[in-house]
């Protein structure tokens, strides 16, 4: 736990958010939301496409916040992260928290094959021996990349905005389908939220970023499907699903996700799909073409974010967000 300050402590009246160049959109929301401007800061790259960064103010004894998802290029913004907490340590900034709205690498959270790396954890190492004092992160692949962290992990979750969302929507005869077993927990959360019965699709994924639907367990015919998951990325898991809940009679398949990875022909394939519409966050930036796809629709996290910050910063729970 963050140890607690009085008020008026000196520091922790000074706010300030800074982003890198992953996603300067939801981090200018953010501060909207705060009602703060942006820190100045220079992000870019040398001609060998090394990583400059500079501190354009002072931030001597602030609170400050980094809003840096490590989406695509991965690598990059994961160093301009790395970077911009070095470069405000240096600069006697008195708490640094790194707002991950996407946590990338998390998808090896384990070892389960012999000689492969425990990625997620060596994302958290390298945050914390950075000099992150504290991680603010929103829907991790795997809860348990918590654990990974010696520092403060504040683990938010999107569910709020997309259940408010589908509430509106008035859904009948709805059922609330995990696309795998990992994704259970998940689902019946929805599931709980939108009183709706719960599914599972039985998969086995036969190579990387390949999957072959199998079964479905629970009733899904006549049956409005919404697919839930963390995040979309080739989406073959989400059409091959789709089309298993179509063919086993279910009225229509919607689908929803945190984080819009969108790689490779994930858009052509929602595209060609018969799944009736596709809710993403801004937790990552929409490539071109998914914001031209008429099935995609995207919710914003800004003002989610920006409460946990608030609360960070004035030292107060964050237990109301989860509600």
């Amino acid at each position: 736990m963050a140890a607690e300050k009085p008020a008026g402590t000196p520091g922790y009246d000074k706010l300030k958010v800074f982003t890198g160049n992953a996603n300067r959109a939801l981090a200018a929301e953010i501060c909207a939301c705060l009602g703060c401007k942006l820190g100045q800061a220079d992000v870019k790259q040398f001609s060998d496409s090394e990583i400059y960064v500079q501190i354009k103010e002072n931030v001597r004894g602030a609170d400050v916040f980094i809003v840096q998802p490590t989406c695509t290029p991965v690598e990059r913004h994961l160093f301009e992260l790395l970077l911009m907490i070095d470069a405000l340590k240096r600069a006697s900034a008195d708490r640094i928290t790194a707002v991950l709205p996407y946590y990338g690498y998390a998808r090896q959270d384990r070892k389960d094959k012999p000689r492969v790396p425990i990625s997620a954890r060596l994302i958290a190492s390298l945050l914390e021996r950075a000099g992150a004092d504290r991680i603010l992160s929103l829907d991790l692949h795997a809860a348990q990349i918590q654990g990974f962290f010696d520092i403060p992990v504040d683990h938010l979750f999107a569910a709020p905005v997309m259940i408010e969302y589908f509430n509106k929507q008035h859904l009948t005869n709805l059922t609330v389908v995990s696309p795998d077993a990992g994704g259970v927990e998940r689902a019946r959360a929805f599931a709980k939220r939108l009183k709706a019965p719960l599914a599972i699709i039985d998969k086995r994924r036969e190579a990387m970023n390949e999957a072959e639907v199998m079964h479905i367990i629970g009733r899904v015919k006549n049956r409005n499907c919404l697919m839930v998951d963390d995040l979309i990325d080739t989406a073959g898991t989400l059409v091959k699903g789709a089309q298993a809940l179509l063919d086993h009679g279910a009225a229509s398949v919607r689908a929803c996700a945190t984080h819009a990875v969108l790689s490779g022909p994930a858009v052509e394939r929602i595209e060609g799909s018969k799944i009736k519409e596709v809710i993403l966050t801004n937790s990552i930036p929409l490539r071109a073409a998914a914001k031209r796809c008429k099935k995609i629709k995207t919710l914003s996290v800004a003002p989610l974010l920006a409460r946990a910050i608030q609360s960070i910063h004035e030292e107060t729970s964050v237990s109301a967000l989860f509600i």
